[in-house]
């Protein structure tokens, strides 16, 4: 008799293939269910092969456009960068990966889902606690959590021979000797010969930018248009073509980027288990992006609200990073940050070049520039006679802390003018 039926998030690749034989070994029905997020994949050969493999049902899921819609552009509103430099490429990716993943389990009556997670990594909390999330009495089955599972397949090489015992295709050319994350926002590569974080990452690693040394000797001039915090619009400046579709938007700055080498980065990171990690990214038009809102916002934004949205940045950031984005602070943190972006709105012009992003001007009708008051030629509303009595008042302070210090700072100053 089956055990049930179970979700299995399936890549086509060498891990999850072999856990779909082994799900079935130990009584499962199995359903493999892989998203299309964006990653180079052949998704009808992924699909044959999982029903050679014995799957009950396949799904192929097209989740691209509400992957950029619903977890890319709050990621960009909120400029959410984990540790000052990691943009949350496949942070974001799995929860809206996991949330199919619940749909179909509660759509096909399965109690289990299952995934190829490690039990080192973060994503396995990730994934988990998105389906206790959104369907709290799931039961997951993490085979690299179960002892039966990981003390039989030590490696590449056990699940290499259980493949050929079981019939399952193995890849015909040799495995990178890392691995690799692929979606619409980014590429991570990890572990391998990178768990060395001193060796430097090779040339050839890199499959969505090219090398900035070898890129075009011109620069790509762009306008992207903000609503919201959003870019609702994109137009290459040189050739006169618009993208306004969130899709055809990140595509085309994913394009332009890789095109001059943006956005790579070479990082070790905590995860939140607790350990430190290395990690290679790429993420293009994300970076392009950053930047563009990122100057836009100060543009627009009261610098009071700007201060304590970046606050609330970083927390979101985090949140996201460790798995909580179904959870009832990220909630109240999405909600807040997207009142942040009322009057985020107006275009940013960006030089894309070598691997750099250059801003080069911005426009907008909510802009909270004033030409006349800052003016070093024009007087304005603004008398400078104020500026006397404000640096006095914020010198108070200072002169206070200074007063009790021992020997008094000020007396030190005076020894060495008379020296």
């Amino acid at each position: 008799m089956s055990k049930g039926t179970v979700v299995l998030a399936y890549s086509g690749g060498l891990d999850t293939s072999c856990i779909l034989v082994w799900l079935k070994e130990q009584g499962y029905d199995v359903i493999a269910y892989l998203a299309n997020i964006g990653q180079d994949e052949d998704f009808e050969a992924a699909r044959k092969k999982a029903e050679s493999l014995g799957a009950k049902k396949v799904f192929i899921e097209d989740l691209r456009a509400e992957f950029v819609e619903e977890f890319i552009w709050p990621s960009v509103q909120a400029s959410a960068i984990y540790e000052d430099r990691y943009l949350l490429g496949t942070s974001i990716a799995r929860p809206c990966i996991a949330r199919r993943q619940v749909q179909i389990a509660c759509q096909e009556g399965a109690q289990f889902v299952s995934h190829g997670a490690t039990g080192k990594g973060n994503d396995q909390i990730r994934f988990e606690l998105t389906c206790y999330a959104l369907y709290p009495e799931v039961q997951i089955i993490a085979p690299w959590r179960i002892p039966e599972f990981y003390n039989r397949f030590k490696g590449r090489k056990d699940l290499m021979e259980y493949a050929q015992e079981k019939g399952i295709p193995v890849p015909v050319s040799p495995k990178a000797p890392w691995s690799m994350d692929a979606n619409l926002m980014h590429i991570s590569y990890e572990s391998g010969i990178l768990e060395n974080p001193k060796i430097h990452g090779p040339s050839d690693l890199y499959l969505m930018t090219k090398n900035p040394e070898d890129a075009p000797n011109a620069p790509d001039v762009l306008e992207i248009e903000f609503s919201k915090g959003v870019p609702v619009k994109v137009t290459d400046l040189k050739e006169g073509q618009s993208w306004n579709t969130p899709l055809q938007i990140f595509s085309y700055l994913n394009k332009i980027g890789g095109k001059h080498g943006i956005g790579r980065i070479d990082i070790v990171e905590n995860r939140f288990i607790g350990m430190k990690s290395r990690g290679i990214y790429e993420t293009p038009g994300g970076t392009i992006l950053h930047h563009a809102h990122l100057d836009i916002e100060t543009f627009t934004m009261d610098r009071e609200v700007r201060r304590i949205k970046q606050g609330l940045g970083v927390k979101f950031s985090e949140l996201i990073y460790c798995g909580f984005w179904y959870s009832p602070e990220c909630a109240f943190l999405r909600h807040c940050i997207q009142k942040s972006q009322e009057n985020v709105e107006g275009k940013v012009q960006l030089s894309v070049f070598k691997g750099q992003v250059y801003v080069l001007g911005r426009e907008s009708p909510r802009s909270l520039y004033n030409q006349e008051l800052v003016s070093m030629d024009v007087q304005g509303d603004y008398d400078p006679c104020d500026a006397s009595g404000f640096i006095r008042v914020n010198a108070v302070r200072l002169k206070e802390f200074h007063r009790l210090q021992v020997p008094s700072s000020s007396d030190e100053a005076c020894v060495e003018a008379e020296a």
